[in-house]
């Protein structure tokens, strides 16, 4: 997938990561504004992220749980996806289901991808501030969706 060149002060705060399954392993809190934008309606998701070994390939699960405030109402949510490490620190991000879905490189501590859904495309931006917090955006535009999605990530410290 190509790789989105922005200079530092326009892309603000930037934490290259050498090896992106390493850098996630472990638990994180997540915040997520969904926004409608064609009817203008926004849900809150808050939640937890996992990123744990999946299985003896190196292969972390991505599962995330939570709580979906949409319209007034409240709902579970949640989603699992598979981190595919490469040798390079780069990975490959699944479905559930093992089918395609992006490639990750964070070694620039920014990186932007692109995935066709049916007639919609979805365009994530990844963006690492810290050893501790990173950021998603997902816009989707297409004939059923025109929405966008804004999460933070930070890690969960455990201990005492």
């Amino acid at each position: 997938m190509p790789r989105e060149r922005t200079s530092q002060s326009s892309a603000g705060r930037r934490y290259p990561v050498a090896d992106a399954a390493a850098y996630l392993v472990g638990r994180w809190s997540v915040e997520r504004v969904v926004r409608d934008l064609t009817g203008g309606a926004e849900g809150r998701f808050s939640g937890t992220a996992d990123f744990r070994a999946a299985d003896g390939t190196g292969t972390l699960a991505h599962v995330e749980e939570g709580r979906l405030d949409w319209d007034g109402r409240t709902f579970p949510a949640g989603r699992t996806l598979r981190l595919r490490p490469r040798g390079d620190g780069t990975a490959e991000v699944e479905f559930a289901d093992g089918r395609p879905f992006h490639d990750l490189d964070l070694r620039e501590g920014r990186w932007h991808t692109v995935h066709p859904c049916a007639a919609d495309r979805y365009e994530g931006t990844f963006t690492v501030r810290s050893a501790d917090e990173w950021r998603l955006e997902w816009r989707v535009t297409g004939p059923a969706k025109d929405q966008l999605l804004r999460s933070v990530y930070r890690r969960r410290l455990t201990g005492c």
